[in-house]
C-alpha cells in the first residue's frame, strides 16, 4: 500500500499543494485531475520518489516495486525493443545481464557456479523463464508488430516508441503502476486494449489523463487537485464530475436561502427598530442577522475559455469534393485514391492508423502542399480554416500574444483583441506574454484564437485536444456541437469524437471507407466484423 502524510509541495514562495493524506488501496485505479499546472505530474514525482516533498512523507512497503511510465522516447534508442520492455522490471533485467556475463567467463570457477545458482533461483521466483513472452505479448496488445521485437529503438516511429515505454511501464505486474497521459498518441486500438488491461490488472494504478472516456472507463477514484489541496472521490470521471455541480447547486441554493432570510430581517429591523414596542424584537432580529454568514462559494481554480465558431456566412451546397487523391513523401505511400464529399452539416472525424497520412491530407486542403494526382474543388462560398497539429513555426516570434493577433487579422483595436483574448484565459498581464515562450496548452488556445477569428465556414482539425486541459477541452467539445460550420477532424478523444461526428472516413492503404454514424456504432460494427475473421 502507498500512502501520503502530511504532503507539502513548494517552489519558492508559491505552495503547489500542501498537507496531503491519501492512502491507495490494492486494486483500485485512481485518476488525477486539476488544472493545467495545478501539480498532477509534479504529485506523481512524488509518488514515483523522483522529487522529495518540502515536508511530509511518502511511504510504502519495502517488497513493493513501483513502476513508473518513462517521458523520455530517446532513452533507449540503443536498446532493442524487447529489452527495453524487460528493463521495465530492473531487478529481473540486472540479473539476466549478470547470469550472462557469468556464463559467458571462459575460466567459470565453482564459485561462478554457486552464483549462478544463486541467480537461476532469483530468476526464477521473478518468473524471468516467462519474461521474453510475457514481453512480446505487452507489445502484440499494443499494436507493435513481432517483426518489430528483435530492432533495436533507434529504428521506431515515434508512436511505436510511445507504445514499447508504455509496454515497459505494465512489464512484470508492478505493484504500483504510475501513468502520466498514457494514452497520447496512441491509436484506439491501443487505448481499447489498455483500458481492459488496466480493468483487470489487480494491483494500484494512478494515472494522469485528459481523456475523458479513458477515466470512465478505468477509474474507481478520482484525485481532484485544486486550492492547493488534494482531495479524494469515490467514483469515476463522469461521478466527480455531476456530485461536485451537484454540491456547488446545493451551496448556492442554501446561499440563496439564507439571502432571502437576511433580507426578511433586514426589513423587520427597518420597519420596527424606531417603534419602541417593538424594539425588544428588533433588536433579537439584528442579534439573528448578525449570525447568519454566507457560506464562501470559492471559485474553482479551473477556467473553461469561451470557443465558438460562427461562420461569416453559411456554406452553399457545393462544399468541398476530393477527387481520387494520392500522395508519396519521401518515398513513401501516404495516399491513394483518396475520394468523399463534404455535404451540408457534415462533421466528418477522419480515422486510420497511419497519424502522417491523415496530416499528409488535412495538408493538401489547407493548400500547404500539392497532391501528386487527383483534384481538390471548393465550393464558392467556402472558407476554410486549418488547426495543424504541429505549430512551432507560427511560434518563432518575440511579440506578445495581442501583437501576434493583430498582425495575422490586422485588427489595431487592443481593447477588442484583449476582450476576446480573456475569453480564451489570456487575462490582464497574460495577453502581453510572448508567443515563443507559452506553454504547449496556451499555444493551443492561441491557434484556436486564431481559427475562431478567421469566421470559417469549413474547419480542418488535426489532433485540436492535444495539449489542452480537461476544462479546454470540455469547452472545445461543445463549442463545435454547437457550431453550424461543416469540418473535417481527427482526434483519439473517444468522448469528443462520439457526441461531434456524425460521419466516419477511414483512410485505407487503397482509398477511403466512408460510414455515415457514430463513433461507437463504427466501433461495434468493426469490432464485430473482426470477431468473424477470428
Amino acid at each position: 500500500m502507498l500512502e501520503t502524510r502530511g504532503v507539502t509541495i513548494r517552489f519558492g514562495k508559491r505552495t503547489l499543494f500542501e498537507d496531503v493524506n491519501v492512502k491507495f488501496s490494492n486494486g483500485n485505479c485512481y485518476g488525477i485531475i486539476g488544472a493545467n499546472g495545478a501539480g498532477k505530474s509534479t504529485f506523481l514525482k512524488v509518488l514515483s520518489g523522483e522529487l522529495e516533498p518540502s515536508e511530509g512523507e511518502v511511504s510504502k512497503s519495502p517488497k513493493e516495486r513501483i513502476s513508473v511510465l518513462k517521458q523520455d522516447h530517446y532513452a533507449y534508442d540503443d536498446v532493442k525493443v524487447l529489452d527495453t520492455v524487460i528493463r521495465g522490471n530492473t531487478e529481473l533485467y540486472s540479473i539476466m545481464k549478470e547470469k550472462e556475463a557469468l556464463y559467458a567467463k571462459e575460466d567459470f570457477s565453482d564459485e561462478d557456479g554457486i552464483k549462478a545458482g544463486e541467480l537461476e533461483a532469483q530468476f526464477a521466483d521473478l518468473n524471468g523463464w516467462m519474461a521474453e513472452s510475457d514481453a512480446a505479448e505487452l507489445l502484440n496488445g499494443l499494436g507493435i508488430d513481432v517483426s518489430l521485437h528483435d530492432k533495436y529503438m533507434r529504428e521506431l516511429n515515434g508512436n511505436e516508441k510511445v507504445k514499447v515505454l508504455l509496454a515497459q511501464a505494465l512489464f512484470g505486474n508492478p505493484d504500483i503502476l504510475l501513468l502520466d497521459e498514457p494514452t497520447n498518441h496512441l491509436d484506439i486500438s491501443a487505448i481499447a486494449w489498455l483500458e481492459e488491461f488496466l480493468i483487470n490488472f489487480e494491483n494500484t494504478v494512478i494515472v494522469v489523463s485528459h481523456d475523458r472516456y479513458f477515466l470512465n472507463k478505468v477509474c474507481t477514484h478520482i484525485l481532484d487537485v485544486d486550492y492547493g489541496k488534494i482531495k479524494l472521490y469515490v467514483g469515476n470521471y463522469d461521478f466527480w464530475y455531476e456530485s461536485s455541480q451537484l454540491a456547488l447547486k446545493q451551496m448556492k441554493d442554501a446561499n440563496k436561502k439564507k439571502e432571502e432570510k437576511i433580507k426578511e430581517l433586514e426589513d423587520f429591523i427597518r420597519r420596527f427598530s424606531a417603534n419602541a414596542s417593538k424594539s425588544k424584537q428588533a433588536t433579537s432580529r439584528k442579534k439573528t442577522l448578525e449570525k447568519i454568514q454566507l457560506d464562501e462559494i470559492k471559485p474553482s481554480t479551473r477556467r473553461y475559455p469561451f470557443i465558438e465558431f460562427k461562420p461569416e456566412r453559411p456554406s452553399g451546397k457545393e462544399i468541398l469534393d476530393v477527387d481520387n487523391i494520392s500522395k508519396q513523401i519521401d518515398g513513401v505511400q501516404l495516399l491513394k485514391n483518396v475520394s468523399f464529399k463534404v455535404l451540408k452539416g457534415d462533421k466528418i472525424v477522419l480515422l486510420g492508423d497511419n497519424s502522417l497520412a491523415k496530416t499528409c491530407l488535412f495538408r493538401i486542403l489547407a493548400g500547404e502542399i500539392k497532391q501528386d494526382k487527383g483534384k481538390v474543388t471548393f465550393g464558392k462560398t467556402i472558407k476554410a480554416s486549418y488547426l495543424p497539429q504541429a505549430n512551432d513555426d507560427y511560434f518563432n516570434s518575440d511579440k506578445s500574444i495581442v501583437e501576434w493577433i493583430a498582425e495575422a487579422y490586422g485588427i489595431n483595436d487592443e481593447t477588442i483583441i484583449r476582450s476576446f483574448l480573456g475569453r480564451m484565459l489570456f487575462s490582464g498581464e497574460e495577453s502581453l506574454k510572448k508567443v515563443n515562450v507559452l506553454s504547449g496548452g496556451e499555444r493551443a488556445r492561441c491557434m484556436l484564437s486564431r481559427c475562431m477569428l478567421e469566421n470559417p465556414n469549413l474547419i480542418f482539425l488535426d489532433e485540436p485536444t492535444n495539449h489542452l486541459d480537461l476544462e479546454s477541452i470540455t469547452a472545445l467539445n461543445n463549442g463545435l456541437i454547437r457550431s453550424n460550420a461543416e469540418m473535417i477532424f481527427t482526434s483519439h478523444d473517444h468522448q469528443f469524437i462520439q457526441t461531434v461526428a456524425n460521419r466516419i472516413i477511414e483512410l485505407t492503404d487503397d482509398g477511403v471507407i466512408d460510414k455515415r454514424m457514430t463513433y461507437d456504432e463504427y466501433l461495434e460494427e468493426k469490432f464485430a466484423s473482426v470477431q468473424t475473421r477470428k
